[in-house]
């Protein structure tokens, strides 16, 4: 419920010496910032504001910064992350984090520091939104699926699986170029505008959960070409004598 301009930001961090400085910084650069303690607050908060960047301690007593991140992402998969971190995570630590992320900071850090990571999350939140692939066009029939591509819904024998906004962009792709390779780089590029890691691994969280959605029907397939690109693959159910 948003009744200003400002970007809003949500921190939660369990230091208080922190959190106080952190906020101090980007309430001095007009950001909106929501600064609490615990997760289960930060949770609270962000069903009740409309939050534009999340900024999570990983290390917190309870529900940490990943299970945290989990939960936001399940409320809305596109929502900007910067984890923050005392322990020198590696990147593949992080490529295992289920939700995807958009970068993070080891403890310490400076203010300036922080700011330049909250603007370039927020300038590749606006080109993913820019570029989203078209949505407009007929029902497709997928398999035994029809794809409601202009209101983002995947049906089977009635039942509407609603789509958010990017996965049903991916799932256009891989349709126009069914049973072909579409590579990450041009998949990234005809939907989010860029193929950064940061967005890469986003993608990789999309394609999961439209594999999740589709399993329903074992002929339709979306494949992985490692290092590549995926395929979505249909095949033509064997008719029975």
């Amino acid at each position: 419920m948003k009744t200003y301009n400002k970007t809003s930001i949500l921190l939660v961090e369990e230091d208080l010496e922190l959190r106080n400085t952190i906020s101090e910084s980007l309430n001095a650069v007009d950001y909106k910032v929501y600064a609490v303690r615990k997760s289960i607050e930060g949770l609270d908060y962000f069903k009740k504001y409309d939050i534009d960047v999340c900024i999570l301690d990983v290390e917190m007593t309870g529900i940490d910064g990943f299970a945290l991140a989990a939960q936001i992402r399940i409320l809305n998969p596109d929502m900007p992350i910067i984890f923050l971190t005392s322990k020198v995570l590696l990147v593949n630590i992080l490529q295992d984090f289920e939700y995807g992320f958009d970068d993070y900071l080891t403890k310490p850090f400076t203010n300036e520091e922080l700011l330049l990571r909250i603007k370039a999350v927020l300038h590749r939140a606006e080109k993913k939104d820019s570029f989203t692939y078209s949505l407009s066009g007929e029902k497709i029939n997928i398999g035994r699926f029809v794809f409601d591509a202009k209101n983002m819904l995947l049906v089977l024998d009635g039942k509407e699986q609603p789509l958010t906004r990017k996965e049903a962009a991916l799932l256009k792709v891989l349709y126009d170029n069914k049973n072909d390779l579409v590579t990450r780089k041009k998949a990234l590029k005809m939907i989010w505008g860029n193929s950064d890691y940061f967005i890469g691994r986003s993608m990789d969280v999309f394609i999961a959960r439209l594999r999740k959605y589709l399993k329903a029907d074992p002929n339709v397939k979306i494949l992985t070409v490692h290092g590549v690109g995926f395929r979505l693959v249909i095949t033509e159910p064997v008719a029975v004598d």
